[in-house]
């Protein structure tokens, strides 16, 4: 479902200005761990307002989205801190707070924190919301939705106000399964009075591990991973400690850089069953794939095939944020691969970047037809969002030279360190300041 929209990704802390510089032609081996799930912990954050207690976190790293929803959350009264890849948040002394454009538009996922508000609070005001302009993500489903429990909105200069006084549970059917519906609906109806059920809903592995914390918190909700969700409403929700899951999308861009660049790769934190329409890609490539339980090997020793089509839908089928390097990986294939996006209609920012480093790729509409070469060229190149970014990291490591990619600090909303992590494998990749 492409649609349009006219989000913008604004920050109103002006970002560290860096760029990757990487050597490229290298090898990738060794292994390498996966971090907590950004788009795990970014409902977990918001569903902490809901909460009368101390919340516990574990498998955190300070990404700069995590970072900014930390943000919204001060301006709750919430107190946010981290030690040891924990982080403790205190919410004991939660009150309403009105969410201004600056802090909204730093991160898409503030739209968490009104289904979250609409369950604490009667009332609630929140700015639309910002993140990477790929295009469409209507928050229309959210607010139909509440509207069918029974709040009152309205939209208004920019802002969303919220009465949540006559809501009450009941059954939702949602128009298209949207992830952040799903969980803006399961945080607000959690509790509430009475059995609510949501059908149609996005069955995401991060929409169980929100169920799992909000269970953990004395919710009562069931379902997440199927098309119907169920929650029997409770009054309030306590502290808990809670093991974040890991990022299967960070996941796939490690084997998807394997795949590329050629080699060896442990991939330790990460679950098949999070990314099995990967593997089943990967796998008529011609790489060799093992899977041991939380691990998974990949192993790639000469030029892959092209897939002859791809196309992003909803989990569990092959992910948009998979898209870009999964481009790259096509790019240097021997073949001819058709790739469509139907979630986003502004998701092809890396391919202009590709073909200046020799990629022969052309755009139709919202399909790229994608005919690989033996190798890329190094260049300078510059990232339009988050994994754009991670894709023309993963070029640059095939590539032949030097390239530049410009724009870090999207990337960095979405990977922890992740030339470092990439050179522990054994890749060439500096982060420079620019002046």
């Amino acid at each position: 479902m492409v649609v349009q929209t006219f989000f913008v990704w604004i920050s109103y802390i002006k970002p560290m200005k860096t760029k990757f510089l990487i050597n490229g032609q290298t090898r990738l081996f060794g292994e390498v761990k996966v971090d907590g799930a950004k788009n795990a912990f970014l409902p977990i954050l918001a569903a902490c307002v809901l909460c009368d207690g101390v919340v516990e976190l574990e498998n955190y790293v300070d990404l700069t989205d995590l970072v900014a929803m930390q943000d919204i959350l001060q301006e709750f009264g919430i107190k946010c801190q981290s030690f040891d890849g924990v982080l403790q948040v205190d919410c004991t002394n939660v009150s309403n707070a009105r969410i201004t454009r600056e802090l909204s538009q730093k991160v898409r996922a503030s739209i968490f924190v009104l289904g979250a508000m609409l369950g604490r609070f009667e009332s609630a005001v929140i700015a639309y919301p910002g993140g990477c302009n790929i295009g469409a993500r209507p928050i229309d489903i959210h607010i139909n939705s509440f509207k069918k429990l029974g709040a009152k909105i309205v939209e208004r200069h920019g802002y969303i106000y919220c009465n949540s006084k006559d809501m009450q549970a009941g059954t939702v059917v949602l128009d298209f399964p949207s992830v952040g519906a799903t969980e803006s609906l399961m945080m607000c109806a959690c509790v509430l009075s009475g059995k609510t059920v949501l059908k149609n809903v996005a069955k995401e592995p991060e929409i169980e591990d929100l169920q799992n914390f909000l269970n953990a918190m004395g919710a009562n909700v069931s379902g997440a991973g199927s098309d119907e969700i169920q929650i029997e409403g409770v009054k309030s929700l306590h502290g808990a400690r809670f093991c974040v899951m890991p990022d299967r999308i960070v996941a796939g861009t490690y084997l998807l850089a394997t795949a590329v660049c050629g080699g060896d790769v442990l991939v330790k934190d990460a679950y098949a069953r999070h990314n099995q329409s990967l593997l089943s890609f990967l796998k008529q490539t011609a790489c060799q794939i093992e899977t041991y339980g939380d691990r998974i090997r990949v192993k790639a020793d000469k030029r892959l095939s092209s897939i002859s089509k791809i196309k992003t839908l909803p989990y569990p089928f092959f992910p948009t944020d998979l898209q870009a390097p999964m481009t790259v990986l096509q790019a240097v294939s021997q073949g001819t691969c058709i790739l469509q996006e139907t979630l986003f209609e502004n998701r092809f920012l890396h391919v202009g970047e590709l073909c200046k480093m020799g990629a022969k790729i052309t755009t139709h509409c919202q399909s790229i037809v994608i005919s690989g070469v033996e190798t890329l060229y190094g260049a300078e190149v510059c990232a339009g969002d988050l994994r754009a970014g991670a894709a023309l990291v993963l070029a640059g490591m095939q590539a032949e030279g030097y390239t530049t990619v410009e724009n870090v600090h999207l990337i960095d909303r979405g990977y922890k360190s992740m030339e470092e992590k990439y050179n522990l494998l054994g890749a060439q990749i500096k982060r420079i300041e620019i002046d």
